[in-house]
């Protein structure tokens, strides 16, 4: 199969194009080289035989040069992180949806019917929750009295009783977006399943999780605190963890989302299909820098009680479907990862 990866040369666009390849697929990658995100302003370098092409997806000329010839595409582009939130509204509609919507228009006016899609946890907002006395409820978000008196948990909206997590599932409602990257990513889902129901395509919308991994950028927005955490590490400083520490997460290492986008091109599925990618096995926010305080040799993480507006306490899904559907299975463990990207190679630092 021919291949077409937007976002080729980032972080999580790089493993990807390394799987396909691994697995005898050609792979052409189209990347624009934003210089927010590559500020040396060129490509990594991809395996032989990659055919790499430099421009932007928002311009409908190259969209349609890059899809002549390919069979299926892998979309990864994305400005990704939670930015100077309302401010960058407008990079992030442009880069994110306007850029899909050339996409999905031009696959259509090819006649091209396999589209995977790189989406986002966030576009669930918190874990489920269940109360004792009033079953699942939806939590507003948390108010600042609570946390400014070290009270994190989240209670039920009813009776004010601390509540019970548990993982989401693809077709749990979804949360509203609490910030500009997470409409996006909820209208690049949205979009991709318009184009599959109007055409008779097949969609598939990955939700990743946290991803970590080698090569991430030092202070990276796509993971959150382990990307801090990672940071620290190489400072050889001790990380400051939030709140007391509990926060729930699901930690899944970068090969094994490339592994899923794999299994997804090469699934027969029809119309439009979600996924959690996700290990199944959530850890604490204070579990992950002490891994990789301790893999690294350097001083254990500081739990500060600080707190950020917004922050959601747990969210972490369950990938019984996608494990079920396109028989994937995470492959790296959280002690082996953690242990190796307390140490691996990191890519540039993203400027800020």
């Amino acid at each position: 199969m021919r291949v077409l990866v937007t976002g080729g040369a980032g972080f999580i666009g790089r493993h990807v194009v390394e799987a396909l390849v691994a697995g005898g697929h050609e792979v052409r990658v189209l990347d624009a080289l934003l210089p927010h995100v590559h500020p040396a302003g060129s490509p990594p370098e991809f395996p032989d035989g990659v055919e790499f092409r430099h421009g932007d997806l928002r311009d409908e000329s190259t969209v349609v040069s890059a899809l002549h010839g390919v069979d299926a595409v892998c979309h990864q582009a994305a400005m990704v992180g939670r930015g100077k939130e309302i401010r960058d509204a407008a990079r992030y509609v442009t880069c994110n949806d306007l850029a899909t919507a050339r996409l999905v228009t031009a696959m259509t006016e090819l006649g091209l019917g396999k589209l995977v899609l790189g989406s986002s946890v966030v576009i669930y907002g918190d874990s489920r929750y269940d109360c004792p006395v009033h079953g699942r409820v939806r939590p507003g978000r948390r108010p600042k009295e609570a946390l400014d008196a070290g009270r994190f948990e989240v209670t039920c909206p009813e009776c004010g009783l601390t509540v019970v997590d548990s993982p989401v599932e693809e077709d749990d409602p979804l949360d509203p977006p609490r910030n500009v990257y997470a409409v996006t990513k909820l209208a690049q889902e949205h979009l991709a399943g318009a184009w599959a129901r109007e055409t008779g395509g097949q969609a598939v919308a990955l939700r990743y999780h946290n991803v970590y991994g080698p090569e991430m950028p030092p202070g990276s927005p796509y993971s959150g605190v382990t990307a801090v955490f990672r940071t620290a590490v190489e400072r050889g400083t001790a990380a400051r963890v939030f709140e007391d520490g509990k926060p729930c997460r699901d930690f899944i290492h970068v090969r094994d989302i490339a592994t899923a986008n794999v299994a997804a091109l090469t699934a027969a599925n029809t119309g439009f299909r979600a996924f959690n990618v996700a290990t199944g096995d959530p850890r604490s926010i204070a579990e992950v820098a002490a891994a990789l305080a301790a893999a690294a040799g350097t001083p254990p993480p500081v739990i500060t009680g600080e707190y950020r507006i917004g922050d959601v306490r747990h969210i972490v899904a369950s990938p019984r479907r996608i494990k079920a559907e396109l028989g994937w299975q995470p492959s790296t463990g959280f002690g082996e990862g953690m242990a190796e990207f307390a140490r691996a190679p990191m890519r540039a630092p993203i400027p800020v």
